[in-house]
């Protein structure tokens, strides 16, 4: 299965912020839509990602400042990035590797999408219960030998 697969299954839908946006407005935005992460664009670029795991570390080393602070000043810069024609098991690995939640997919420099880290595992598993039904199916349906005898006289 290709990363592109689930981004068709999942949608387009992107949610980010810029550099200078304020943390309060991002994690407004993340409360607002129910999301683990923004995608840090700046002049149409990717330049990082914000995402609960970095609000978590800021909240305890620096938790009176967090909402004066910029989106700039907490994100991951240079995130990991996958291509949408990337086997989801290469991503699944590199998401492990790397700790990694969420996953911008860019394709040619465009933003196809993120991935979640659960939008990956829930692939994953529709496909191998897909594979386990159908295997079960063919099992079911084998001929048994005596069938197959009476078949061929």
């Amino acid at each position: 299965m290709l990363v592109s697969e689930i981004l068709r299954i999942k949608g387009s839908t992107l949610f980010t912020a810029t550099p200078d946006m304020s943390v309060k407005d991002a994690v407004h935005s993340m409360a607002e839509q129910d999301i683990g992460s923004l995608v840090v664009m700046d002049k149409g670029k990717l330049v990082g990602m914000l995402t609960f795991r970095e609000l978590i570390k800021v909240l305890d080393e620096r938790g009176a400042e967090l909402k004066s602070l910029a989106v700039g000043a907490i994100m991951e810069a240079n995130p990991l990035t996958a291509d949408p024609h990337m086997e989801v098991n290469a991503l699944r690995g590199a998401m492990l590797e790397r700790h990694a939640r969420y996953i911008p997919i860019m394709e040619a420099g465009t933003l196809m999408g993120v991935l979640s880290f659960h939008d990956v595992a829930k692939a994953v598993f529709e496909e191998q219960s897909f594979e386990n039904r159908m295997l079960k199916s063919y099992i079911k349906n084998w001929p048994d030998e005596e069938e197959t005898a009476a078949q061929t006289s």
